[in-house]
C-alpha cells in the first residue's frame, strides 16, 4: 500500500532576508557494512523551533543526529548548523551547538563540577564564568547534592542531567538532544521541560529524539518521522497531526499495528 504522507510537505519559500535554518540536512546517507541505516535524509529545522524527531527502534534517529552534529561522518550528503558546514568548517559549526548524545559518554572519573569546568575551559570560556554557570546548572538540575561523587557513580538519570548541563554551559543557540527524557524521573523530566521551554522562548532551537508521544505533543512546534532510515513525514505539529493524535499518525506512517492473532491465546 502506498503511503501518501511522503509528498505532504510543501517546501518553504526562502527570501533573501530570511536567516539560515538552525539546522539543514542535505541527502545524508550512512551504511554500516551492507545495511543502509540512513537513506538520503534532507531536513530544515527552523530557527526558534522545538523540533521532535520520532521513529521506531532502528529507524536511524541516532545515526542521523550523529551525522548532523559531526560525531559520525556520512557516506554522502551535507549538514549545516546555522549556515556553517559541519564537516568543512567544524569549529565554527560546533561553537554554536550543544549536544546530548545517545549513551551520554562522559569523562566520568570527574565530579559534576569538575566535568563542567573541563567542558567550559575546553571551549575557551573564562574560569569565573564557568564556575558561576556550573553552580547555577547544578542547582537547577538538582545535582548540587552529589558533592564530590564522581560521575561514574551517578544514576542513569543523573548522568543524563549532567550531560544536559554540559550541553547548556556555553549558551549555544542550538541544542541537539538524543532521548533527553530517557531514564529520568518525572520530577526531573518536568524540570528539564521547563528549562528547554525557557531556552526556546529566549530564541534558542531544540531538536530532540524521543519515543514518548505525549512529550513531543506537549513541547514541539515541529515533528519529523523516520522509518527504515527514510524521512517519511515532517512539518509543523498541526500539519502532521491534523485532527488525529500524533500516536495514530505515527503508527500509520511506520507501518501500522500488527495483531497478535491467536499466538498469545495462553495469556
Amino acid at each position: 500500500m502506498t503511503c501518501y504522507f511522503r509528498t505532504m510537505t510543501v517546501p518553504a519559500q526562502r527570501h533573501r532576508e530570511e536567516p539560515p535554518a538552525a539546522m539543514s540536512l542535505r541527502g545524508l546517507v550512512k551504511h554500516f557494512d551492507t545495511k543502509l541505516a540512513v537513506s538520503g535524509v534532507s531536513l530544515d529545522v527552523p530557527a526558534g523551533s522545538f523540533y521532535g524527531l520520532l521513529g521506531p527502534n532502528g529507524a536511524g534517529k541516532t545515526t542521523t543526529l550523529s551525522m548532523a552534529v559531526g560525531l559520525l561522518r556520512p557516506d554522502a550528503g551535507q549538514a549545516f548548523l546555522q549556515g556553517y558546514d559541519v564537516w568543512a568548517d567544524p569549529a565554527a559549526a560546533k561553537a554554536r551547538l550543544g549536544v546530548l548524545p545517545d549513551g551520554v559518554r562522559l569523562f566520568d572519573r570527574l565530579t559534576g563540577p569538575e566535568l563542567l569546568a573541563y567542558h567550559g575551559l575546553l571551549r575557551g570560556m573564562d574560569a569565573a564564568t564557568v564556575d558561576q554557570r556550573a553552580r547555577e546548572l547544578l542547582d537547577v538540575l538538582e545535582l548540587s547534592s552529589a558533592g564530590r561523587t564522581m560521575v561514574v557513580d551517578y544514576s542513569a538519570g543523573m548522568r543524563k542531567k549532567i550531560g544536559l548541563a554540559c550541553a547548556l554551559l556555553h549558551a549555544p543557540r542550538l541544542l541537539v538532544l538524543d532521548e533527553p527524557f530517557e531514564a529520568v524521573d518525572p520530577v526531573s523530566a518536568a524540570r528539564i521541560r521547563d528549562i528547554l521551554q525557557r531556552y526556546v522562548a529566549g530564541g534558542g532551537t531544540v531538536i530532540f529524539s524521543s519515543h514518548v508521544m505525549e512529550v513531543v505533543e506537549r513541547l514541539c512546534s515541529h515533528v519529523a518521522i523516520l522509518s527504515d532510515g527514510v524521512l517519511r513525514l515532517h512539518g509543523t505539529l498541526g500539519a502532521v497531526r491534523g485532527d488525529r493524535s500524533l500516536e495514530e499518525v505515527f503508527v500509520q506512517v511506520v507501518g501500522g499495528r500488527v495483531g497478535t492473532g491467536s499466538e498469545l491465546a495462553w495469556l
